[in-house]
């Protein structure tokens, strides 16, 4: 057991240190490649990684003996995620500094709690507020304080779309929690991302070839090369691989709680990247309202007493 519980560790480290990166890859795509160029390129490259798995876990009779209802509600959900989610996500990673992006998306637990009580009709305990408002005030904070204190550009509509993608997540995990007796969760991704990838090629000669690649400017041109290989590295590392290897951790660790701790680390390291990397000055109320967010999550999910 011992030697699961460090496999498991292991695994979810290496989940962590993905998803670390993935903002400053965000950045970095988007300087070749426009939003929905990057999210059908990444989109693809996840698919590929999702079928492999699928191929080696010999679960392609089960997704062939699948009924037609359940085909159909995939069918809707890859609209959800991956479509409509990443690309407000990606589009407000266009507008934003990576720096302020990244912590507005991770406000989503918040978010899915409201949505939670909303539709479940179940009132929210009253000491999760304290949580909330913790959070909100850190978020408040990032949007707000770097802009004053470092100059930053923080359009409104990057902000909105940020939010906006934290809503769409949180209401992805709210319906696949639902409806998670459907289909385990690697042949639940592969569907979403097998219909969403199929919606973003049909959309591709709408868009046009111009309108996968990232804005000229009089003194820049995109690079569709490095903007494919940034693509592919988005979708490897933060669709793809990172998914799976959480997964493997959850199923081998007897202590799922210290796992899911583990990943309250990736934002922090996320700001280490986005500094080292992409040269973003990071802003002190960035830290300080990140601690917040996070330590409103923290305090809403370890120390607020849940109900049956």
């Amino acid at each position: 057991m011992m030697k699961e519980n460090n496999k498991a560790i292991i695994l979810a480290i290496a989940a962590v240190l993905s998803w670390s990166t993935v903002a400053t890859a965000f950045k970095k795509s988007l300087e070749n490649l426009s939003p929905y160029g990057m999210l059908l390129i990444a989109s693809i490259t996840s698919l590929i990684i999702f079928a492999t798995t699928i191929t080696i876990q010999r679960k392609w009779g089960y997704i062939a003996s699948m009924p037609n209802k359940t085909w159909r509600y995939f069918a809707l959900l890859g609209l959800l995620n991956p479509v409509a989610y990443y690309l407000v996500l990606f589009k407000s990673y266009d507008l934003l500094p990576a720096q302020v992006a990244q912590p507005v998306n991770y406000f989503w637990p918040i978010l899915l709690l409201i949505l939670l009580a909303v539709f479940t009709k179940q009132a929210i305990p009253l000491k999760k507020y304290i949580g909330m408002f913790i959070s909100l005030g850190g978020l408040i904070l990032i949007s707000t304080g770097g802009k004053q204190s470092d100059n930053m550009e923080i359009p409104a509509l990057g902000l909105f779309l940020g939010l906006m993608s934290a809503l769409l997540w949180a209401s992805y995990w709210m319906v696949n929690n639902k409806n998670k007796n459907k289909a385990d969760a690697t042949t639940a991704c592969f569907m979403s991302f097998l219909f969403g990838s199929i919606y973003l090629v049909i959309g591709v000669p709408f868009i046009g070839i111009d309108g996968l690649l990232a804005t000229s400017t009089s003194d820049f041109t995109p690079d569709p090369i490095n903007g494919i290989l940034s693509g592919i590295y988005v979708g490897a590392f933060e669709m793809g691989v990172p998914f799976i290897c959480f997964g493997l951790a959850m199923r081998k660790t007897s202590n799922p709680a210290l796992i899911n701790q583990l990943c309250y680390l990736s934002p922090f390291l996320s700001l280490f990247f986005v500094s080292t990397i992409l040269g973003e000055q990071i802003a002190p109320t960035t830290y300080i309202g990140l601690v917040l967010i996070v330590t409103g999550i923290i305090f809403n999910e370890y120390f607020v007493k849940k109900k049956a």
